[in-house]
């Protein structure tokens, strides 16, 4: 009997060993843990709040000066830079109201494995969901929901991350 035990034992063992740690996530998230991925996922967050706040000003120190948006369309009129990040923010916080914005962190890839340095970019591919009250044409408050999925971009400078694109 003792034998068989034993057997049992090593068996069981040998099992769990082969599992291995349970991998930790980032809290809510599915983003592997790491001072990195932490570090990148914080200044989206810092985002995603400036955002509920309608913090312009917040926002534009956020943005890299080099920002550029292509607004994902094939045209390049509607595309803008670091100055019309400031335009377009400050025309859509003047018609919004209460805004909540969620985001689901889905995946980040960076260029930097194991310290940041300067010039080091990350992509963080989020789902979103929001929601603000704006006047129909009507001049009525109305309340839409809005889901997508967006790619931020953004680059350590040696002190933070600063968006490149996507906000």
């Amino acid at each position: 009997m003792n034998r068989l035990f034993i057997v049992a034992l090593l068996g069981v063992t040998a099992s769990a060993a082969a599992c291995g740690p349970k991998p930790t996530y980032i809290p809510g998230s599915r983003i592997p843990y790491s001072p990195l991925n932490k570090s990148v996922i914080d200044a989206v967050e810092e985002y995603r709040l400036a955002v509920e706040r309608q913090d312009a000003d917040a926002l534009m120190l956020m943005a890299h000066k080099q920002y550029w948006e292509d607004s994902g369309t094939p045209s390049g009129s509607d595309d803008y830079g670091y100055e019309g990040l400031r335009t377009v923010l400050q025309t859509r916080f003047q018609q919004a109201s209460d805004i909540r914005y969620t985001v689901r962190y889905m995946g980040v890839a960076q260029q930097c494995k194991e310290e940041l340095v300067p010039g080091c970019k990350a992509t963080v591919d989020v789902l979103i969901d929001a929601s603000y009250t704006i006047p129909n044409v009507q001049g009525k408050p109305t309340r839409p929901d809005m889901r997508d999925q967006n790619q931020f971009v953004l680059e350590w400078d040696g002190r933070r991350w600063l968006f490149l694109s996507g906000m």
